[in-house]
């Protein structure tokens, strides 16, 4: 009798340590796993800003699938794209455009989350977004030359719009991209001696009324007086009205000219969720406190696409979308993954909250460990130790930390790779929401599968 097939979807934090377990945990020929992934590495998602500012290489975030000595995981090369929760089919579409059909006895939906975006005009054709390695790596291109197109116009208002930069999100992702990136520019204006130094604005734009409110009164102000005192525009209560090629217009009447609109303003679950018609809570799917999926055999999720009850909180709240909470039900799912298997009971995640880091560059952090409140040097001490400790291998560790020790020495280098220098980069660009199957698509699909065979 073959072995059971177990395919898990997403190498983000909850997919990779789930599938860690299971390498683990299982015996040989238990069961068979499957990995759809469409790069070969588990993204550390916290430090992308870092990677945009130069502070750390890309390398150095992305931690290779492979590098695990009990590795026998079958990875497949793509993204999920429909699930046909009924005849036990996942339709994936490879790296080559091929659409392929991976059949399943378990599947483990870790599909993660993509950046929100409203319908405002001129949104998707001009902003981008800060969720993958791809688009950080783009950023940083696209923010030095900025610098060295606006160095060698001479035309006034050109210039102008090349040296404004606006961030739109006021959560941890909008924060630090802001701070980081302005950190850069600063930097760097010292070798365009044609560049006037005041030019340079950075805005960061948010709809609440707090920056971070997550963090708190206190940490939250303290923050926001950080990036003030570094010369940050920070606009509360305000939003995008319309995005332009070389302008921003804000819904308080604003115009701001502008060439680089990064957009930051919360993430929604994958557009997988929406493929078989599963019940969701605000967009994500809604799982029992042992991360399966009510009315659908065989079937778990968690991480970003999955609500998952908080027992700690209670009262109906759900775990929030965060790389520790995704971490540890990604341990507890594949545990009760394999106690199906072995058809034992099993166990509910419940996990209390460690904590917020948030990294502002240099000497600056505010930081919330265990509920104490902490900014400056310590804060930032936090913050970096948190990263450092949560990723998952000593390669990854030791590239970060060179890198950090590098930057602190030698500072930042302002080099444009030319990565993508001709084309606009943008979420349409990078985040593929468009390849999503509905799900009447779904079963026309798999429904022709069983007609030929």
């Amino acid at each position: 009798m073959a072995p059971p097939r177990i395919l898990v979807v997403g190498a983000g934090f909850g997919g990779v340590e789930c599938v860690r377990r299971l390498e683990r945990a299982l015996k040989p020929g238990e069961a068979d796993i499957a990995l759809v992934a469409p790069f070969s590495y588990q993204l550390y998602l916290p430090l992308l800003p870092q990677v945009a500012s130069g502070v750390l290489t890309p390398q150095s975030v992305a931690v290779s699938l492979r590098r695990s000595r009990r590795h026998r995981t079958r990875i497949i090369p793509g993204g999920a794209i429909g699930v046909d929760t009924t005849a036990k089919i996942c339709v994936i579409r490879k790296i080559t455009d091929e659409v392929v059909d991976e059949r399943y006895d378990y599947i483990v939906l870790a599909p993660g989350s993509v950046t929100r975006t409203f319908d405002i005009p001129g949104l998707l054709d001009n902003a981008r977004g800060m969720k993958t390695l791809a688009e950080a790596a783009y950023i940083r291109d696209h923010v030095i030359a900025q610098l060295d197109l606006a160095d060698a116009s001479h035309d006034e208002e050109e210039r102008a719009s090349r040296l404004q930069f606006v961030v739109v999100g006021g959560g941890y992702a909008g924060t630090e991209t802001a701070a980081c990136l302005q950190r850069l520019t600063t930097s760097a204006v010292r070798y365009y001696p044609r560049l006037d130094p005041k030019l340079i604005k950075w805005h960061l734009i948010d709809i609440a009324s707090k920056l971070m409110p997550e963090l708190g009164d206190k940490l939250g102000l303290s923050a926001l007086e950080v990036l003030r005192e570094r010369g940050i525009d920070v606009s509360l209560g305000v939003s995008v009205a319309e995005a332009g090629p070389d302008k921003v217009t804000l819904t308080d009447g604003r115009v701001l000219p502008c060439r680089t609109l990064i957009w930051t303003a919360g993430v929604t679950a994958s557009p997988l969720v929406d493929t078989f018609g599963a019940e969701t809570v605000r967009g994500r799917l809604a799982v029992t406190p042992e991360m399966t999926l009510p009315g659908f055999d065989g079937v778990f999720a968690l991480g970003d696409a999955a609500a998952v009850p908080d027992l700690v909180k209670g009262g109906g709240a759900v775990c929030p979308p965060t790389a520790q909470h995704a971490m540890r039900q990604g341990r507890r799912l594949a545990d009760n993954l394999i106690a199906t298997l072995r058809h034992q009971p099993l166990k509910p995640y419940e996990h209390r909250d460690l904590g917020l880091v948030v990294d502002l560059g240099g000497k600056d952090a505010v930081s919330k460990p265990l509920g104490v409140e902490m900014h400056g040097m310590a804060a930032q001490a936090v913050a970096r130790g948190y990263h450092w400790s949560a990723m998952r291998t000593n390669v990854a560790k030791a590239r970060v930390m060179t890198n950090w020790m590098l930057n602190a020495i030698a500072g930042d280098d302002f080099v444009r790779t030319g990565f993508q220098s001709r084309k606009p980069g943008t979420l349409r660009e990078f985040e593929y929401t468009n390849s999503y199957l509905t799900p009447e698509q779904v079963r026309q699909h798999t429904a022709s599968l069983t007609a030929r065979g």
